[in-house]
């Protein structure tokens, strides 16, 4: 079951079909998407985010195979900037970030959250990234996070195929971390309760 997240600057709430509309007003930006995986249509079509939510990412929740947030300010909660999202596999998280939003280290706070959950409520031992070489904003994330690079692999992207850097820690690594006093968020990053149930900043995720 899939609950609310909060940090000090945002509400990270559980993806549903009615993001759609939302997301797709602010997703198809060639800066958004060139450093995301492969799968994702370019040009975007003007339902491609109706249809990722629809087909892939609300079955992967329901499977409990994925798990998706957007992204919102607190000071304004009805607006989409940007999604989160979770996955069992190969590559287990991913981000982007709306354009007028990203630079303010929003990306920061939605991935430690996002992080925290993976470890210490769905109880994974390890969590796995990959980031292209040249996308150096969502390499910088995984540095402040105390990510280890294990090495370089050929990944193809939405702008073709890039060398890319594949990035672990594992849960000791993280626990450690935040008990050592380097988490960004601390104690302000958190389930909210009565959640409902259920770089350019970006990273190898569909929207």
């Amino acid at each position: 079951m899939i609950v609310e997240l909060e940090t000090p600057r945002l509400l990270l709430k559980p993806l549903t079909l009615a993001d759609a509309e939302p997301i797709q007003a602010v997703f198809p930006h060639w800066e958004i998407v060139r450093y995301l995986t492969s799968v994702v249509p370019w040009p975007y079509p003007p339902d491609g985010a109706l249809s990722f939510l629809r087909d892939a990412a609300l079955p992967a929740m329901e499977r409990g195979e994925a798990w998706h947030w957007t992204l919102r300010l607190k000071e304004n909660p009805a607006q989409v900037v940007g999604s989160v999202g979770l996955r069992i596999g190969e590559n287990n998280r991913g981000f982007w970030m709306g354009l007028p939003w990203q630079g303010r280290g929003l990306m920061t706070e939605a991935s430690e959250a996002a992080t925290d959950y993976w470890f210490e409520t769905l109880g994974f031992p390890s969590m796995r990234i990959y980031k292209a070489i040249d996308n150096t904003a969502s390499r910088r994330i995984s540095q402040r996070q105390g990510m280890r690079m294990l090495g370089v692999k050929n990944h193809e992207f939405v702008s073709g195929v890039w060398l890319t850097e594949v990035w672990e820690i594992t849960a000791e690594e993280w626990r450690a971390r935040r008990l050592g006093g380097s988490a960004v968020l601390g104690e302000s990053c958190r389930s909210m309760p009565g959640g409902p149930p259920t770089e350019p900043i970006t990273s190898s995720a569909r929207p």
